[in-house]
């Protein structure tokens, strides 16, 4: 078995989602290779714990890594939203739950599905390869303002039309469907300071389209919602994101959750009760300290928010 993620902010995980009595349950909604999870049922011999995760050859090794742990660790293969909202009646409501929306370093170095340009590979990207589309029948159906459009709304391309009218221009020619003829499009679609700056061109085009395979802006506020739902009051859920765009949709959530009142305008009753449902573990999303910055250049952009159930959406 070869790991190679380094788990981000994990001492910042450790200290914010620690269990605070024996036998409680903690939900690895993103498990990958199990860093995150081997580490805290390492740490808290009291633990139990359940990984999901949507790719099937991930959790192979999260398995494998983890197996030490026996009857502490039960594994879910799918999508953590379907995961929540299915939630299986043999497990109690969880007393902690981990979401690391990050990409592992498997998939970049070790799936072979296109998630890196530094590779020649299918341009797949998916997560679970069983269905959805993949990034090259994606880009295949895009028109050329879509694709712009996509380009912008998920990764901020500043040349998101320049980039689309290249791709669109390319594929007169046969299909892109291939990480490296997609890097080398967008390499020279973009102006030439662009290409030498800190980080590859394709960068962002690479970003947008991942997330559009998997859904990930999509569903991730429908995913928080499922998963406070079966926590537990006195329960911690934290999140690491990677983006604006995630951070944005985690942080305005909390808020949400923070407020006095979160029921509707519309709504005749108080559901609940004007109290507000969290408090909030994290004022501010924390970031990796300059240590782990340097060991871990990929944890640059991570941000880490906590929040602790106080009640249900009934009051309770």
């Amino acid at each position: 078995m070869e790991a190679v993620h380094t788990p981000v902010l994990l001492e910042e995980t450790l200290k914010y989602l620690a269990p605070r009595k024996t036998g409680e349950l903690m939900v690895d909604a993103t498990v990958g290779e199990g860093g995150h999870l081997y580490a805290f049922l390492s740490r808290f011999a009291g633990l139990k714990a359940i990984g999901v995760d949507a790719d099937g050859e991930i959790l192979k090794t999260a398995r494998q890594r983890l197996s030490g742990f026996g009857e502490r660790v039960q594994f879910y293969s799918g999508w953590s939203h379907d995961f929540f909202t299915e939630y299986p009646g043999q497990y109690k409501r969880a007393d902690t739950i981990l979401m690391d929306l990050g990409v592992s370093l498997f998939h970049y170095e070790k799936s072979g599905r296109g998630f890196s340009f530094r590779h020649d590979e299918p341009l797949d990207m998916r997560l679970d390869t069983s269905s959805g589309l993949s990034a090259a029948e994606l880009l295949a159906r895009l028109s050329q303002s879509d694709m712009a459009d996509l380009l912008f709304a998920n990764a901020q391309e500043r040349y998101s039309r320049r980039i689309a009218k290249a791709i669109d221009q390319a594929k007169q020619s046969g299909p892109v469907n291939s990480s490296a003829a997609l890097a080398e499009i967008v390499h020279q679609a973009v102006p030439p300071a662009y290409r030498h700056g800190p980080f590859h061109p394709a960068t962002k085009t690479f970003q947008a389209l991942r997330i559009a395979v998997n859904g990930e802006l999509s569903r991730l506020e429908y995913v928080l919602e499922a998963a406070f739902r079966v926590l537990e009051p006195g329960g911690r859920l934290g999140v690491i994101s990677f983006h604006s765009l995630e951070d944005r949709i985690v942080k305005n959530f909390f808020r949400e959750k923070n407020r006095d009142c979160i029921c509707p305008p519309q709504s005749p009753i108080c559901k609940c009760r004007g109290q507000r449902m969290v408090t909030m573990l994290t004022r501010k999303g924390v970031s990796p300290g300059q240590e782990e910055a340097r060991k871990n250049p990929p944890s640059r952009s991570a941000r880490f928010r906590a929040v602790e159930k106080i009640l249900d959406e009934a009051g309770s």
